[in-house]
């Protein structure tokens, strides 16, 4: 395994810009040749790959990129704040009851796949109205090539969406009942996120870069200033749609178990899809994270497996060698299209026995064994997390 260890890149001048978390003879060549650019970039100032890395449009997914006065929007994702969100329970194993029916209770209570809400439910209840009321308050001074998306965003906010985005109930060591939930920033962050590459791709000073999806906005110019302004307002409908869905799946939860009075400990919501101003290694830069948790020393997260693995719930160590970073899941090792001519309904079948979950062919494209080893991508960061604890998944809901 080469952790922590310089991974050689293709220009003498990046050779020390690039340390991995995962063995490179396991990596894809296109990722690994997606480093090599990142890392030769004159902006970067380092690039730390997670053990979970695999291509990416752009930029690989799995790394975090620390540059200086600059930021590659590719380096974020197109859905830019997609993150996680979890909270223990008080509900046992032994009183688990009717799984199927609370399937669909919460595949009733929050649109999956394309749908959105019709009627927006009520924050009140939850104590959400006023952070969205003020997000929604903003959106006029977004880019004008979304104004049309308002009705849109408000529909999709609250909304899980589809591809490896999920709702599930899991088990931990104590058999404690958890919720946890994978979800991004929907159309809009996707939109805003197409938008300003677009931009960046026209700038001169991005014109003579080998791939133009690693185009740049550099620090005080009126782009870089429209997109941190775009992109901190996703971030914002991102964690806030995590929010209302954790909300929306928690009173799912106390209807289905009524009789049981359900409790709730503080929640677990972090990005992994983002930007953020950080000092590393002394200097001030703009970390960018795709497919990439913050793992500060005390920081709680969420690293999810597939739909059939579970999730690990982990502490940061603080380690600056990763720029305080740790994967955001398993990390896909095929993809969808690979694990659709490989797999069927009936493997699906067989790799999610036990969980109640969709097993048809709309979701075969999610089968774990497309996934890489949840268990063998958390022993390779053992450095950088701390296990709290394994949650085995017993329902999920997929769109």
């Amino acid at each position: 395994m080469n952790r922590s260890t310089a991974f050689p890149v293709a220009l003498t001048d990046s050779r020390d810009r690039v340390q991995m978390w995962a063995d490179e003879t396991e990596v894809e060549q296109a990722a690994l040749q997606q480093l090599r650019r990142v890392a030769a970039l004159p902006w970067v100032h380092g690039v730390r790959v997670m053990p979970d890395v695999h291509v990416g449009k752009g930029a690989t997914i799995g790394s975090v990129i620390a540059m200086n006065q600059a930021v590659s929007p590719s380096a974020v994702g197109v859905d830019i704040g997609c993150g996680v969100a979890a909270v223990r329970t008080s509900i046992r194993a032994d009183q688990l009851v009717d799984l199927d029916l609370l399937r669909a209770s919460v595949e009733s209570a929050i649109p999956v796949g394309f749908n959105a809400h019709e009627e927006l439910p009520k924050l009140r209840r939850f104590g959400l109205e006023g952070g969205v009321d003020k997000l929604f308050g903003r959106f006029e001074s977004l880019d004008e090539k979304v104004q049309k998306l308002k009705s849109k965003a408000v529909g999709q906010l609250g909304t899980l969406g589809g591809g490896n985005h999920f709702l599930e109930l899991c088990l931990d060591q104590e058999d404690r009942v958890w919720i946890t939930l994978h979800s991004g920033s929907r159309n809009i962050g996707k939109t805003l996120a197409d938008r300003h590459i677009s931009i960046a791709k026209s700038l001169s000073h991005n014109r003579g870069l080998v791939d133009r999806e690693l185009a740049v906005f550099l620090e005080g110019t009126p782009q870089m200033d429209a997109y941190k302004h775009d992109l901190w307002w996703a971030q914002e409908y991102a964690a806030a749609s995590r929010a209302l869905m954790l909300a929306l799946f928690k009173n799912a939860v106390v209807n289905h178990f009524e009789a049981l009075h359900v409790q709730f400990d503080a929640p677990i919501n972090v990005h992994h899809n983002y930007v953020n101003e950080e000092q590393i290694d002394g200097q001030n830069l703009l970390v960018t994270r795709k497919g990439a948790i913050r793992a500060g020393a005390g920081d709680l997260a969420l690293i999810p497996g597939s739909m059939g693995t579970g999730s690990y719930v982990v502490r940061g160590r603080g380690n600056p060698g990763s720029y305080f970073s740790a994967s955001h899941g398993a990390g896909r090792r095929m993809s969808r299209s690979q694990a659709k001519r490989m797999y069927s309904a009936n493997d699906l079948v067989q790799q999610t026995a036990g969980i109640e979950c969709r097993k048809d062919a709309g979701v075969v494209d999610e089968i774990p064994a497309a996934y890489k080893d949840i268990h063998q991508v958390i022993e390779a960061q053992k450095d950088l997390v701390e296990v709290v604890g394994h949650l085995r998944t017993i329902l999920c809901v997929k769109g």
